[in-house]
């Protein structure tokens, strides 16, 4: 399976490509986009949709990972996160591919085993994951990347459940009864 990861940033959004086989992983290809300051808004977000649909457009991905905004103490950053986060999402639509959507807490859990990992924790188990021989750069690819990651581990795991429950499903009668072994 091919997953794309998005780290939404205004200033910076991280993209990156896996390609999943069973349970190993591997980077494809990553990248930062960066939007220049002076440049009046639409202009940024019209760069940040255009570069993620060009790379969906490359790489095919059956399905998107994105990071959802974290609201913490700086409501304002999060409100051009949001601007961000809006212009990928939409590339995404205009593609036409689903859309997964996690908290940081919910990638950093996926990825490192703990919600309160630190970005080098992140970017140490990703470079683990992915048999990287470097740490991804900047940290928004490395948080793209982990998104990505944090999408084929949750996909897995649904499948596995779903395996099991069919499982348990065959062991019942016609009726819908259990049989009795």
């Amino acid at each position: 399976m091919v997953i794309m990861g998005i780290d939404p940033g205004l200033a910076n959004t991280g993209w990156a490509v896996i390609e999943t086989r069973g349970s190993i992983a591997r980077a494809r290809a990553y990248d930062c986009i960066t939007t220049m300051p002076d440049d009046p808004l639409d202009v940024r977000l019209g760069v940040i949709f255009e570069r993620i649909a060009r790379a969906i457009d490359e790489y095919r991905p059956q399905c998107v990972s994105v990071e959802s905004i974290y609201f913490g103490s700086n409501v304002r950053s999060a409100i051009w996160t949001a601007h961000a986060r809006g212009a990928a999402l939409a590339a995404c639509a205009a593609a036409g591919v689903e859309v997964g959507q996690y908290t940081p807490m919910q990638i950093k859990q996926s990825v490192v085993g703990t919600g309160s990992a630190d970005k080098n924790q992140v970017t140490y188990m990703v470079r683990r994951v992915l048999a990287l021989d470097h740490d991804p750069k900047p940290d928004h690819c490395a948080d793209a990347l982990a998104a990505a990651v944090c999408h084929a581990n949750l996909s897995r795991t649904i499948e596995l459940g779903r395996v099991a429950s069919s499982g348990a499903a065959r062991k019942e009668a016609p009726s819908g009864r259990k049989a009795v072994s």
